[in-house]
């Protein structure tokens, strides 16, 4: 199989190219940059074929994947700064790469009846109650600007294609770019006390094991609509900056330590800040991935530590 991934400088394009390598496929990486600009850590992402591809010029879309020829396309890609979003310059340009762009990979697949992987979100739900969402649920209600893009996206895949898996993930980690995680580390050394909303609620996704994830599915023809996060139950953000810090200081980092930094609880209204609105239930129901024989991810404990080993920090 020829696999062609866009977004290859973010966590997730990274990841999925390096488990295709590892499965010996034949990986090709995208993004808008002239060549790979993500983390040169030696990794085979770096030094496997790459193709330039604007996903917002609708000919180039065409022209490349045409020239690719996949079987499928792995579409990482995609505009994720939630606050900026909302500023008015930006709201075309967030629309043209979560929506149009999605759309001009989608009618490609479709003319080349080649299968589609499409990364969404969360967000395309309104994040009131206390239910996990159900992957087919279709009771849309996006609170801000990139959930409504990336739910344009999602109907753009559903409406050209036969072939698909929309995979909605949260919380997402990974060793090529930024993260909570690095941020709360980064914060954690200059400050002795950092407070954590505690009311939006969740579960983290390592981007390394949903790349097994994504690969395991594009393997088959069990198309439908996913949600894929870590297993180990629904958390807080203040609970995951706990245990970051937790286990941190047992990798020998005292400056992590309950002693020295306060991490003290917040309401999203105390913390304040955000110009995009966030929803406070992000839980996603991830059975049916049990449920179609696929393996569910570890948990977020053991992809927390297994995280922590590989970045410097």
């Amino acid at each position: 199989m020829k696999i062609l991934v866009t977004g290859v400088a973010g966590q997730l394009g990274h990841d999925v190219m390096n488990e295709l390598a590892g499965r010996g496929y034949e990986g090709i990486g995208s993004d808008i940059a002239p060549g790979y600009s993500g983390i040169q850590d030696g990794t085979a992402v770096t030094s496997m074929p790459y193709v330039q591809m604007d996903i917002t010029d609708a000919d180039a879309v065409r022209t490349k994947i045409e020239d690719v020829k996949p079987d499928v396309v792995v579409h990482c890609a995609a505009w994720t700064a939630v606050d900026l979003a909302e500023d008015e310059d930006k709201v075309d340009k967030v629309r043209a790469i979560n929506a149009d762009g999605t759309r001009y990979i989608a009618e490609s697949c479709k003319k080349l009846d080649c299968k589609m992987v499409y990364l969404s979100t969360d967000y395309v739900f309104d994040g009131q109650g206390s239910t996990p969402w159900d992957p087919d649920c279709k009771d849309y209600k996006p609170l801000n600007v990139y959930g409504k893009t990336k739910l344009e996206g999602e109907l753009a895949v559903a409406e050209n294609l036969s072939k698909y898996f929309i995979v909605r993930i949260a919380w997402v980690f990974g060793k090529n770019g930024k993260n909570f995680i690095k941020t709360m580390l980064n914060v954690g050394k200059t400050h002795d006390r950092l407070t954590v909303v505690n009311d939006q609620i969740g579960t983290p996704t390592y981007t390394y094991d949903l790349a097994r994830l994504l690969v395991d599915m594009l393997e088959t023809e069990r198309y439908g609509y996913y949600h894929a996060t870590n297993e180990g139950g629904y958390i807080s953000w203040y609970d995951f900056t706990k245990e970051i810090f937790r286990q941190a200081v047992e990798l020998g980092h005292p400056e992590y330590a309950e002693d020295r930094l306060k991490v003290v609880p917040v309401t999203t209204a105390e913390y304040g800040i955000s110009k995009a609105a966030r929803p406070f239930n992000s839980r996603l129901d991830r059975s049916k991935l049990a449920g179609s024989g696929f393996t569910p991810l570890p948990t977020w404990q053991d992809a927390l530590g297994r995280y922590l080993k590989e970045i410097e920090f």
